[in-house]
């Protein structure tokens, strides 16, 4: 098989891995949110929120720098040494595990009365403290197998990982509040889901581990190099992995801020209950719903950021610059129209999959919102690709600055929906950042003239998308609602979408003499859709 063929297959499957893990994600939190009140989804939202928070902190960065390393040791033929430096990354691993789980296990009582002002979240954060003892070692092992080109490992863990958490949250939550429990130790069994997640997603990458070291005997390749001293793999590790690790908050910190300030800010503002009750739909209900338009998005532009990568080595900028328009091309109009369809059809998913129709507003606001995250994300992405690591890491911080002082300026004004809006801005001044430093190494322009044509597709896609919703809901007088929802999901999406795509060529946004350089999927997509397309702009550049 072909480098290529190989690259290609390890993305597929970690796209496919990370898809299934966000749809069983969705899955867990649609039960949860029926059998919790707002106090137990608050709770639970906190402890997520915390506990993704400290695991970013504890593990982003380092295995993808440890895939690095090891990669590059096995291509000079230096296996013991690739061995030292995964031996050496296990063994912060473990520290880092243990100081992270006690930190959350006695921390959690203060930060959730004194500082997310949610007492009740304190028992949900220290029933996923454990989590934390094993998967930083997780982190590494996917970093290692990542480095010897078996992506197959983590994707099967990940996958696992996630059935494991959703299976027991679900099952005990369930089983608890037949008990009779209040909400309070609910939202604890449910956060204890992720425990078993991690205790299954490790026994995969054990089983993976034994494999390979049975593959390495036959191949009779020499154990670990202990002559090389420790100090210095943590020194390169680090060096990497650092600004890597900063670039990588900027979702979780941003999701950690919302937990600790919607209620502190609203409080006064609306009251305790109803304070709880924005936090409950902005964690339960909107945060998972906006986290579906990234999927496809960044699957797409991020395989292209090691052909970015490889222009930037060489000086091709000619190349650098038709990659780096493709990437921020395709995350944009591929997550535009999805984050359209559920914009618009945001009351009818709420009425779908949630327990009332409360909080619409926030899920379609805050879904709004994340195609600023696609682009910062795209674009963190493409910096790292050209060796500006460290750029990406200022960026974010001064995104997440923007974040809190937007949220304590807007809160008094908009209530939740400026704490949302400031995320929007967040994500906004980050990708403007990030493009104003791309700008300064390559020149390129990602639709030039063609942006009129882009807003105008997505603003007709977006009214009749809406309009079709408005019709859709009124179904609720005829058949039982939840059936009525179903069917104007389907409708407003499919219609959304196709108007999207027919506009896109009728308007000359995309053009048939640039389909060849799209990825395959959606040159499939487009090519019949090009006979629409006027011919005076079919062959314009």
């Amino acid at each position: 098989m072909s480098k290529k063929e190989t690259f290609i297959k390890g993305t597929i499957i970690l796209a496919v891995a990370a898809l299934v893990a966000r749809v069983l994600g969705l899955a867990q939190r649609v039960p949860l949110e029926h059998m919790l009140n707002d106090v137990g989804d608050a709770a639970f939202t906190i402890a997520n929120n915390v506990y993704l928070m400290l695991l970013t902190v504890a593990t982003a960065g380092i295995p993808s720098t440890l895939s690095k390393m090891v990669s590059e040791r096995h291509a000079l033929n230096k296996p013991a040494e690739a061995r030292r430096v995964y031996h050496a990354a296990l063994i912060f691993a473990a520290a880092a595990g243990v100081v992270m789980t006690l930190l959350l296990y006695f921390g959690a009582p203060f930060y959730a009365t004194h500082v997310a002002k949610v007492p009740e979240s304190a028992a949900a954060i220290q029933m996923l403290a454990p989590a934390l003892l094993l998967f930083p070692a997780i982190a590494m092992m996917r970093g290692y197998f990542q480095g010897r080109n078996n992506m197959a490992a983590g994707g099967i863990s990940q996958i696992i990982e996630q059935i494991a958490r959703v299976v027991t949250a679900i099952g005990l939550a369930y089983v608890l509040l037949r008990m009779g429990y209040d909400d309070t130790w609910i939202a604890a069994g449910a956060s204890f889901g992720g425990v078993l997640g991690s205790i299954g997603a490790f026994g995969v990458m054990m089983y993976f581990t034994v494999k390979l070291r049975r593959q390495d005997r036959k191949l009779e390749l020499p154990s670990a190099d202990r002559s090389i001293p420790l100090a210095g793999i943590y020194k390169d590790i680090f060096t990497l992995s650092i600004p890597i690790v900063l670039s990588s908050l900027a979702v979780p910190a941003v999701n950690f801020i919302d937990g600790s300030i919607v209620k502190p800010l609203l409080n006064g503002q609306i009251g305790p209950e109803q304070a709880t009750a924005a936090l409950a739909v902005l964690g339960n209900r909107a945060q998972s719903i906006a986290g579906i338009p990234p999927i496809l998005a960044i699957a797409l532009s991020t395989s292209l950021i090691p052909i970015i990568s490889a222009a930037f080595a060489r000086k091709d900028q000619e190349h650098l610059k038709s990659q780096v328009t493709l990437a921020l091309r395709v995350s944009i109009l591929t997550g535009m129209p999805v984050v359209t369809a559920l914009c618009v059809a945001a009351y009818s998913i709420n009425g779908l999959l949630f327990s009332s129709l409360d909080g619409s507003g926030i899920i379609g606001f805050l879904t709004f919102g994340t195609i600023f995250q696609i682009t910062m994300m795209t674009t963190n992405s493409i910096l790292l690709g050209i060796g500006k690591a460290r750029l990406s890491m200022v960026h974010v911080m001064i995104g997440v600055a923007v974040k809190l002082a937007g949220s304590f300026l807007l809160a008094p004004l908009f209530g939740i929906y400026g704490i949302i809006g400031s995320t929007a801005l967040c994500f906004l001044v980050i990708t403007i950042l990030n493009l104003r430093s791309i700008r300064g190494i390559v020149s390129f322009s990602i639709l030039g003239k063609r942006w009129m044509g882009f807003v105008m597709t997505v603003a007709i896609a977006g009214g009749i998308g809406y309009g079709l919703n408005q019709a859709g809901i009124q179904l609720v007088e005829f058949m039982p609602a939840r059936v009525a929802f179903l069917l104007t999901c389907l409708v407003v999406g499919m219609a959304v979408v196709v108007v999207y795509l027919v506009l896109l060529v009728m308007f000359g946004v995309l053009r048939q003499s640039e389909l060849g350089s799209y990825p395959r999927p959606l040159q499939k997509v487009f090519r019949p859709l090009m006979r629409l397309q006027p011919s005076r702009l079919r062959d314009r550049g």
